[in-house]
């Protein structure tokens, strides 16, 4: 079995797809993930198809792929509208695919507590859909989104990958699903699967809207805009806040990666580093405060706990560092202050109080649950 010390690293990986072009499915590419993973890959050279519905993608995230690309690269790209839950979507996206990045999904523990049939038609259904088109079109590799949210009600910090619990909630569930139906077509019909286990990935193109927006964006939105910051429960549970720039690393690792002992496996992929809602609050707050002195004195308003979070969320990435090789290069300070950036430079800044009008107050803000 390889060692972290035997096996490449990023920037190899990097040149080695570069020196090879393949053909890349990214599902979910008008998505926050898949699109940072599409225009990485185009900028190695690669051919990239997109799938994607718009459910919860949007347009304007690959109008700004483009932007980011040569019109050489950008020509590199093949966008298909269409459904993962539809089979000839899947396996149009996958004809003549040699690695799959499967990241199409409904990502919302509150929604899959509100509409569970429509998790489960995305996230187990849709699945298997792209598996079968995956192992038809003959693909070389499938690399999947995973979530720390099959961790359950495992009690154990930091979550180690052979340790998971019961399912809190559907979304949860989808996810064990996954990593079950991947191991079985890797077993059945020999199509190397690979999961990422993600914990809580924030950066660029996060939309910060919306009743089950992400903690980061929805927070600096809020900050942005003038807007009340809601924390559910007192601040005090941790999360493992991962920058997407690691989960674009932990993709390529995971799609090249040679050693047959590291395929068939599921792996944590966040920093490893525990922090509290009430330090990432202060931490954003301190970020923007030289551009907004208003936020000098801003505090959070504390809400209830909400039904399927957990209190303390933190990966032990050793197994991924030892198979893949996956060393993450952004802490979450660092991440923090290029996140903050780019929203600061997106998104519209009140100059007025810290929004404790009842319009504002409408605007709900996630605590920080598992993605």
């Amino acid at each position: 079995m390889s060692s972290a010390s035997t096996l490449p690293s990023y920037e190899t990986v990097q040149e080695q797809i570069r020196g090879r072009p393949r053909r890349w499915l990214v599902t979910g590419a008008a998505g926050f993930i898949g699109s940072h993973l599409a225009e990485h890959l185009l900028k190695l050279e690669q051919e990239v198809v997109g799938l994607d519905n718009f459910s919860t993608g949007k347009r304007a995230n690959l109008d700004q792929v483009k932007l980011a690309l040569s019109a050489s690269r950008w020509r590199r790209f093949r966008f298909i509208e269409g459904d993962i839950r539809s089979p000839e979507s899947c396996a149009d996206a996958c004809r003549g695919a040699d690695v799959v990045l499967h990241h199409a999904a409904l990502g919302s523990v509150p929604l899959s507590l509100r509409d569970p049939i429509a998790t489960h038609h995305s996230n187990v259904t849709g699945f298997v859909n792209l598996l079968l088109a995956a192992r038809d079109a003959g693909a070389g590799r499938f690399v999947y989104a995973s979530s720390s949210a099959a961790y359950g009600d495992h009690a154990g910090v930091p979550s180690v990958e052979d340790a998971t619990g019961r399912a809190l909630s559907p979304y949860g569930l989808s996810k064990q699903v996954d990593e079950l139906y991947a191991g079985v077509f890797a077993r059945c019909y020999a199509l190397p699967c690979v999961g990422l286990r993600y914990f809580n990935v924030f950066g660029p193109r996060q939309d910060p809207e919306g009743a089950y927006a992400a903690v980061i964006p929805a927070w600096i939105g809020a900050m942005l805009r003038g807007r009340q910051v809601h924390i559910n429960g007192d601040g005090k549970s941790t999360r493992d806040f991962c920058h997407v720039d690691n989960v674009v690393q932990a993709n390529l690792l995971a799609a090249l990666v040679q050693e047959p002992a590291a395929l068939d496996q599921a792996y944590n992929i966040a920093v490893g580093e525990a922090t509290s809602l009430n330090v990432l609050f202060e931490l954003i707050r301190s970020l923007l405060e030289p551009r907004l002195p208003r936020l000098r004195g801003l505090r959070p308003h504390y809400r209830p706990f909400r039904e399927g979070d957990i209190a303390f969320s933190t990966a032990d990435c050793a197994k991924a560092a030892r198979l893949l090789g996956y060393r993450p290069r952004w802490r979450v300070d660092e991440g923090l202050a290029r996140t903050v950036e780019w929203y600061a430079a997106q998104l519209p800044v009140s100059a007025g109080g810290a929004g404790r009008s009842r319009a504002m107050s409408k605007q709900p803000t996630r605590d920080g649950s598992r993605p």
